[in-house]
């Protein structure tokens, strides 16, 4: 196989993963899972330079921060499946006493975790600190952090945009998570947020826009374009065009399965989908 075939087989086993983790416990997150799919594989798998030994302090390599916590179920299966603990560990999601929260924890000492999320917003915030503190280390490396475009509608987020271009955090790339949906509906029926890529602009960030965000093609371009803007004054946005629910036809382009697990049918119609690439857990 070519290696973009190799990740797009590992790109239909994390879906297996997402949809078997929630339907088990009957309780998550599968819609917005299944649409970071795609970047979360390129991410961990070709664009950041990270080491294979995790350590909390993250020096001289690339750091990675999950703002929209509740979206664990991908974090989860990408981070086994990049071999930062046992892929069998998936089993113990959302269980009581297992490293693997409904929204990801630090004190369980999960690898690849180095902060709580879940309570939205606070994401962007986390990831200029770790930014700053790389540039006062002398580390070069960058840091990268997901959002999702609904919880662009939290304030705190604009006081960090607002900071991080004013101090040209410029080792700092954001991106969020463009579905359009979020827990009660479409974002522009719960509260429309206009023009978020002139937002950024007007708030002085560079941003670069990902139109086909379920393509791995097109996110390692973007994001290759992305690494090429830093170090010029600016932090820079993606904008990740995706699509809630992608790979499995019905949950795909609604709100409806932001928080909902499938039963046994829906699953069973779901995985045939998306069959076996790698080995299920």
């Amino acid at each position: 196989m070519s290696d973009i075939q190799k990740l797009e087989a590992l790109v239909i086993q994390v879906r297996r993963d997402i949809l078997r983790q929630v339907h088990k416990v009957n309780s998550g997150h599968p819609g917005g899972s299944l649409g970071c799919a795609e970047f979360f594989v390129a991410l961990y798998q070709e664009v950041m330079d990270r080491k294979e030994e995790f350590s909390m302090d993250g020096k001289d390599e690339d750091l990675f921060f999950l703002s929209n916590g509740h979206i664990s179920p991908v974090f989860y299966s990408v981070l086994a499946r990049s071999g930062y603990f046992p892929v069998e560990e998936l089993n113990t999601f959302r269980l009581l006493n297992s490293r693997l929260q409904g929204h990801p924890t630090t004190h369980e000492g999960l690898p690849g975790i180095r902060m709580a999320s879940g309570s939205l917003g606070q994401g962007i915030s986390v990831a200029i600190g770790a930014a700053q503190v790389k540039k006062l280390n002398n580390d070069n490396h960058l840091v990268y952090v997901l959002c999702g475009d609904g919880e662009l509608q939290e304030g705190q987020n604009w006081e960090a945009i607002m900071y991080a271009a004013g101090n040209k955090v410029d080792n700092l790339i954001v991106s969020i998570d463009l579905n359009g949906q979020q827990i009660d509906g479409s974002t522009d029926t719960v509260l429309p947020m206009g023009n978020i890529q002139g937002k950024f602009e007007a708030f002085g960030w560079d941003v670069i826009n990902i139109e086909k965000g379920n393509d791995l093609e097109a996110i390692l371009s973007g994001m290759k374009t992305a690494k090429a803007k830093t170090g010029n004054g600016k932090p820079i946005c993606v904008l990740l065009h995706t699509v809630m629910g992608n790979g499995v036809d019905f949950m795909m382009h609604t709100h409806a399965w932001h928080g909902k697990a499938p039963n046994d049918e829906q699953l069973e119609d779901a995985l045939s989908q998306n069959p076996e690439t790698l080995g299920d857990y």
